[in-house]
């Protein structure tokens, strides 16, 4: 037996099981920002419903909802600036912000339901929208010796 074999398992059977940021997107105010969510379909039957929301997931469904999709196309959306641009039945279900807002910085999560009890794909993804920078060089002057 090694010595330390115990207290690696005390220390995780601690760690959170609930779901956490899992990613960073940065984008600048003014750009369209996508925000990634994938999920894996093999068979027409693994496609399925999912939703977009505002805060983290919480047990069941979305906070805050911003998009719901059946699998196939958006039936509920809160808002013109939020698209799903992918080929949703091949599971690509990225959000896309339009002309996106310091206000649209925070955690979003991407819910995909599956069957069954407590099996949901869950996603927290952390936005952070910067205002774009500016550049910081002066403008060039001439004296009139220059030009002259």
């Amino acid at each position: 037996k090694l010595p330390f074999a115990c207290p690696v398992l005390n220390i995780s059977a601690v760690l959170p099981t609930g779901p956490t940021v899992s990613e960073l997107v940065i984008g600048e105010v003014g750009q369209n920002v996508t925000v990634p969510c994938f999920y894996s379909v093999q068979r027409t039957k693994d496609i399925t419903s999912m939703c977009w929301g505002r805060d983290s997931c919480p047990n069941s469904q979305c906070s805050r909802p911003i998009i719901w999709t059946d699998g196939w196309r958006v039936t509920e959306q809160h808002g013109s600036r939020y698209l799903l641009q992918g080929h949703l039945w091949e599971g690509d279900v990225s959000l896309t912000i339009v002309n996106a807002e310091e206000a649209d910085s925070g955690t979003y999560c991407c819910r995909v339901e599956h069957r069954g009890w407590f099996n949901d794909q869950k996603s927290n993804l952390k936005v952070v929208i910067m205002k774009a920078r500016i550049s910081t060089a002066s403008p060039h002057t001439y004296t009139s010796e220059q030009m002259s």
